[in-house]
C-alpha cells in the first residue's frame, strides 16, 4: 500500500467525520430546532459543506488518486479508489461558491417550506424555490458538459450512477402501459370487499410504544441509533448512530406504522454497512435505488404480505384494544387497500409508481429549462388528472408542495424510489428461493434467516459492486421490472 493510498484513507476518514457532524446537524435542525435557530444553522452547514468540498477537491488529493492507482491493491482497495475517484470527479468540477451558494438556498428553502406548506403558501415557497432551481441548473450545466450529457442526467447520476433519461424512459414508458389498467382492475374488484376503517382516537404515546415494538422485530439496533418526529419522515445519521423520524396522527395509526417499517428498513442497511470499513467510501450504501429498495422490501414486500400482518396485528391490538376494524381479514384488507389519492409517502404500491413519474417528468423539464418554477402547479394538476384521476387545483400544501425533496435541490432523486421498488420485487422473490422455508418462518416472527440473505447479498458489501453486479450477484440477472409487476398481480388480482 502506498502513501498516496494511506493518505487518501486518511483524508476520507476526516471527510467521514465532518459528514457526520453534517448528518446530526441536519437532523436537529428537523427534529428539534428551534424556529429561530434556522438562519445559524444553515450558515452552519453551508461553512462545513464548503469545508468538505475544500478537503476533497485539494490538488494533492488528485495527486494521490494518480499516484494510488500505479500501486498493487486487492479487490476491496481498488473499489475503495474507484469510489474515491468517483467522489472526488463529482466535487472537483463545481466551485466553491457554488457549494455554498446552493447549501444555503436549500436550507433557506426547506426551512420555510415548513410553514410555507401548513399555509398552503404556493408564491412564498415559489420565491425561495427559485433560487434552488437557478442553483441546481448551474450545477448540472457544470456536470453535463464535463460528461457529455444532458444535464438532468448529470444529476441523476449522483444518486444512480449508471443510470440514464433512455433507461429511466423505457422503463417507465413500459410501466404506463399495464400500470394504469391494473390499478383500475384492482380498485373495481376491491369495490366488493368491503373495509372498516379503525375508529380512534389512537393515543400519540400508544402509537410510540407500537413503533418501538415493531422495530424490535424488526431488527434495528437501539443501542446504535433513535427514533423521533418530524414534518418529513426520514432515515439519516451513521451506520453507528442511526436517526430514523416519523409523524403521528391521533385520528389514524397505519401512516406512521408503516412509516416506521419503511425508515427502519433504510436503518438496517445503515446498521449493517461493514463495519471495518467505515469511514472509507466503499462502505457506503450502493446507490439511492439499493438504498429505497431495502426500506420498500421490508415496507412493501414483507409488511404488507398476509403472512406478515397476522404477526404485526397482536402488536396493534396490544396498544389500542381490539375492534371488528382489527380483525384479522379486516387488518390485511385496511394495509392492502388501493385507492389513489394525494399523498405520495401515503400512497399504495400499485397507485405509487404514478406519484413518481409524476415528478420525474416535471423536475426533468425544470432542470433541461422547458419549463419554470411558475408552471410546476398547473402541470401538476395535469398529471394527476391524468395519472390518478384526481384534482389539486389551488390545494399547494397536498399537491406540488408535499415533498421535501427539492426544497434543497435534490433533482433526479425522484426515480430512485419506483427503480427501488422494483429491485425490492427482485430480492424478496430471489429470497423467497433461496430459502424455501422463508414464509413458514415469518409466520412464526422469526425473521432471521430473511436478515442474514440481505446481510449476505446486499448489507455487508456497501459499495464494494456497482449496482449491476450487486443484484447480479444477488438474484442472477440485472433489474428486471418483470417481477414488480409479477408481484402487484399476485397479491391483488
Amino acid at each position: 500500500m502506498t502513501t498516496a493510498y494511506q493518505n487518501l484513507r486518511t483524508t476520507f476518514t476526516r471527510l467521514s467525520r465532518f459528514g457526520h457532524l453534517s448528518a446530526i446537524a441536519g437532523w436537529d435542525m428537523q427534529t428539534m430546532m428551534p424556529p429561530q435557530g434556522g438562519q445559524a444553522r444553515s450558515e452552519a452547514l453551508a461553512e462545513l459543506s464548503v469545508l468538505q468540498h475544500q478537503i476533497l477537491t485539494a490538488t494533492q488529493v488528485g495527486q494521490w488518486l494518480e499516484q494510488a492507482r500505479q500501486d498493487r491493491l486487492n479487490d476491496l482497495e481498488l473499489a475503495n479508489l474507484r469510489e474515491m475517484q468517483r467522489a472526488y470527479d463529482n466535487a472537483v468540477l463545481v466551485p466553491e461558491s457554488l457549494v455554498e451558494a446552493k447549501s444555503l438556498a436549500g436550507a433557506r428553502c426547506e426551512h420555510a417550506w415548513r410553514i410555507q406548506r401548513k399555509a398552503n403558501d404556493w408564491q412564498g415557497f415559489a420565491e425561495n424555490l427559485r433560487d434552488v432551481v437557478k442553483l441546481s441548473r448551474q450545477e448540472a450545466q457544470i456536470r453535463a458538459e464535463a460528461a457529455g450529457t444532458s444535464r438532468y442526467d448529470a444529476l441523476l447520476n449522483l444518486f444512480e450512477p449508471g443510470m440514464n433519461t433512455a433507461a429511466l424512459d423505457a422503463i417507465f414508458g413500459d410501466l404506463k402501459q399495464w400500470l394504469p389498467n391494473l390499478l383500475q382492475q384492482v380498485v373495481e374488484k376491491q369495490k366488493s370487499e368491503p373495509c372498516q376503517l379503525p375508529q380512534g382516537p389512537f393515543d400519540l404515546e400508544a402509537q410510540r410504544k407500537l413503533s418501538l415494538s415493531v422495530m424490535h422485530l424488526l431488527g434495528f439496533n437501539f443501542d446504535g441509533g433513535r427514533v423521533d418526529v418530524s414534518v418529513h419522515p426520514f432515515c439519516g445519521g451513521v451506520p453507528q448512530d442511526v436517526r430514523i423520524t416519523t409523524r403521528y396522527n391521533e385520528k389514524e395509526f397505519t401512516t406512521a406504522l408503516m412509516g416506521i417499517v419503511h425508515e427502519t428498513g433504510h436503518a438496517r442497511y445503515e446498521q449493517n454497512l461493514p463495519r471495518e470499513w467505515l469511514g472509507q467510501p466503499v462502505a457506503l450504501a450502493r446507490s439511492t435505488a439499493i438504498h429505497e429498495s431495502q426500506s420498500l422490501l421490508f415496507e412493501m414486500q414483507l409488511a404488507r404480505s398476509e403472512t406478515f400482518l397476522k404477526i404485526l396485528r397482536p402488536l396493534v391490538v396490544a396498544q389500542f384494544g381490539d375492534q371488528p376494524a382489527l380483525s384479522e381479514s379486516n387488518f390485511i384488507r385496511l394495509h392492502q387497500r388501493v385507492r389513489p389519492g394525494l399523498i405520495r409517502v401515503d400512497a399504495d404500491e400499485v397507485s405509487y409508481p404514478a406519484h413518481v413519474m409524476l415528478r420525474y417528468e416535471i423536475e426533468q423539464a425544470l432542470i433541461e429549462g422547458d419549463i419554470e418554477v411558475d408552471d410546476i402547479p398547473a402541470l401538476w394538476n395535469d398529471k394527476m388528472q391524468s395519472y390518478l384521476g384526481i384534482d389539486t387545483t389551488g390545494n399547494y400544501r397536498d399537491g406540488c408542495m408535499q415533498d421535501i425533496h427539492w426544497t434543497d435541490g435534490a433533482f433526479g432523486y425522484f426515480p430512485t424510489y419506483t427503480l427501488g421498488a422494483m429491485y425490492a420485487a427482485q430480492l424478496f422473490q430471489y429470497a423467497n428461493n433461496a430459502i424455501p422455508s422463508l414464509q413458514d418462518e415469518i409466520s412464526r416472527g422469526d425473521l432471521t434467516a430473511l436478515f442474514q440473505w440481505l446481510q449476505q447479498n446486499i448489507w455487508q458489501h456497501g459499495s464494494r459492486f456497482t449496482t449491476n453486479a450487486l443484484i447480479t450477484n444477488a438474484t442472477g440477472e440485472t433489474l428486471n421490472p418483470r417481477y414488480f409487476r409479477q408481484h402487484l398481480e399476485n397479491r391483488y388480482l
